[in-house]
């Protein structure tokens, strides 16, 4: 059974840093993509960031604050988030994804990890 545990969260002034970490109960190469969502309060999961041997995609909101990296050996993902807002505040989820060249895809979700940012 495959497991994503996340880890770094917490809480931080805005301007702050936080690194999340995803770690994987198996081979991260076994997922075609891995990537970050994210929910706020009282809103819909959103993307956040994801990697995939066709390179790094962020979302806007994100873009030259946050940066997704992986370490193969060590089957994580991690998340280096900086010059945080308090509209970064979300629960905060690992996602890995498996998929196919007939378009169906299959994802597995970590518990998720509380970021928040006060003002």
């Amino acid at each position: 059974q495959v497991q994503l545990v996340e880890s770094g969260g917490g809480l931080v002034q805005a301007g702050g840093s936080l690194r999340l970490s995803c770690a994987a109960s198996e081979n991260i190469f076994s997922f075609n993509i891995m990537g970050w969502y994210r929910q706020p309060p009282g809103k819909e999961r959103e993307l956040v960031a994801t990697t995939s041997g066709g390179g790094t995609n962020y979302a806007d909101s994100v873009k030259g604050r946050f940066t997704i990296s992986r370490d193969n050996a060590k089957n994580t993902v991690y998340l280096q988030m900086n010059s945080l807002k308090p509209e970064d505040t979300a629960v905060y989820y690992c996602n890995g994804a498996r998929t196919w060249v007939s378009g169906s895809r299959l994802d597995f979700w970590g518990q998720g990890i509380q970021v928040t940012v006060s003002s």
